[in-house]
């Protein structure tokens, strides 16, 4: 009997023709909703006429070269600033995820060996650091993004540090999905079962070896489809640098919709560049999950014992025979 047999019971033939009527039915359906609700009320009002679609689709259009210097612009400025948000997040929260769980396991620590009062200053000292850490993690984690960026943008100038308004989004940016990131890889942490921390500490291995070369590689491993989500996250968030004047992609769009005045058309054209590098950031997590998960097996199937010598010997001798 096979697995999906036993879980739900498998469909008849009459079951299976009334799903597929079931199916084809509501695909009309939703087509005529969609040509009378969207299509019929768009093509009244000319949203598909040459004069909006042209000068992002014919390139015989004067204005065809312009608008697409302009939107590759906004594009390259917002991949920059993606790339380096998230580089910078991944390794401010995977620090930031190493230092909680160190902390954590510093308070928990005796520290025998040393004088009472140093072993309780230790304690006390690991005890602040680790609530200090997490209102950090909470308050930032709490913030909406565009706030972060506008405090980052605003604040920093008036303690006399400035940088180009690329930086001011990258490190708003990073805050706060550093701090998420941080709570996703102590999560996969903590989740491993307490059995391999109590093995390498019985092999010598110290706490921070641990989580170097036990705990953190799993975690990224098992959190690898929230990692690449919250990655997304920071692509689509950098179209908040809006705020701060950075001339990203929509800002971009922004400023070619009021000199053309075509906004559905503008904004569809940007949606498909959204969405397809979000797709391939998707497949790109799906396929590193998947080799990953196949290395693992493949490391983890036993290697075939080599026969005994009298065994090889006496199959050779029946061979010669």
């Amino acid at each position: 009997m096979s697995q999906q047999s036993v879980l739900y019971d498998v469909p008849g033939p009459r079951q299976r023709r009334l799903t597929l009527i079931g199916s084809v039915v509501a695909t009309v359906l939703l087509l005529a909703a969609a040509y009378l609700l969207v299509y019929r009320p768009l093509d009244d009002k000319g949203q598909f006429s040459m004069e909006l679609w042209g000068p992002l689709i014919d390139p015989s259009n004067e204005n065809f070269s312009l608008v697409w210097d302009r939107i590759g612009l906004g594009f390259k400025n917002t991949l920059t600033a993606a790339a380096l948000a998230i580089v910078s997040s991944l390794v401010v929260g995977t620090l930031l995820a190493v230092l909680r769980i160190q902390l954590k396991s510093l308070t928990q620590r005796r520290f025998t060996g040393l004088a009472t009062p140093v072993a309780y200053l230790l304690r006390g000292l690991s005890t602040l650091l680790s609530a200090v850490t997490r209102v950090c993690v909470e308050v930032f984690r709490g913030l909406p993004v565009v706030i972060t960026i506008f405090f980052v943008a605003r604040g920093f100038p008036e303690f006399g540090v400035s940088f180009d308004t690329l930086w001011y989004l990258v490190i708003g940016l990073t805050i706060y999905n550093s701090v998420v990131i941080a709570e996703i890889l102590r999560s996969g942490m903590e989740g491993l079962p307490g059995g391999q921390a109590e093995a390498a500490a019985a092999i010598g291995l110290s706490p921070a070896q641990t989580t170097r070369m036990i705990l953190l590689p799993q975690a990224f491993r098992i959190m690898l489809p929230a990692l690449i989500s919250q990655l997304v996250v920071v692509l689509k968030d950098t179209s908040l640098g809006f705020i701060i004047s950075y001339e990203e992609t929509l800002n971009i769009g922004k400023q070619i919709i009021g000199v053309l005045d075509n906004p559905i058309q503008v904004y569809v054209v940007i949606a498909v560049m959204f969405i397809v590098v979000n797709y391939a950031l998707s497949k790109l997590a799906q396929y590193v999950q998947h080799r990953l998960s196949r290395g693992r097996k493949t490391a983890g199937t036993p290697a075939q014992k080599p026969p005994p010598a009298a065994l090889t010997a006496q199959a050779e001798g029946t061979g010669g025979a």
